[in-house]
């Protein structure tokens, strides 16, 4: 029983450091894992708050992004932020997905050039780290 209490405990520690570094280590939210090829991002704000998608495209292109388009979405009443890869390698939209903070990826491939990644803009826009 005590040999399992502290493999429990060895176990609950390392996680905790393991999401502390993941939040807080060099390459945590905020910063671009890789920078080094060109990210096309179209913003889509469905939160039904003006200004939102805006905002978000600007903190993209501050990370290096190249933001190709920012409208509202088709609906205004998405309630999660999510990011759709428009293109088979998800690598792109996970980049973008990684400098938000997070949000899911979902996949839907478009033959567009207009971008190889959409942010869809729900009312949880709040848990976005729009920040460095």
């Amino acid at each position: 029983m005590r040999v399992t209490l502290i493999v429990l405990g060895v176990l609950v520690g390392a996680l905790i450091v393991s999401w502390g570094w993941t939040m807080f280590g060099p390459g945590g939210r905020g910063s671009r894992r890789e920078g080094k090829h060109v990210v096309r991002v179209q913003v889509l704000n469905g939160s039904g708050e003006p200004g939102v998608g805006t905002r978000v495209a600007a903190y993209l292109r501050e990370g290096g992004f190249q933001v190709t388009d920012v409208r509202n979405a088709d609906r205004n009443d998405y309630f999660a932020t999510f990011i759709i890869a428009r293109r088979s390698d998800l690598s792109l939209a996970d980049e973008v997905s990684h400098y938000l903070g997070g949000p899911p990826l979902v996949r839907q491939e478009w033959s567009s050039e207009l971008a190889d990644v959409s942010v869809l803009v729900g009312s949880d826009r709040s848990r976005l780290q729009l920040e460095p």
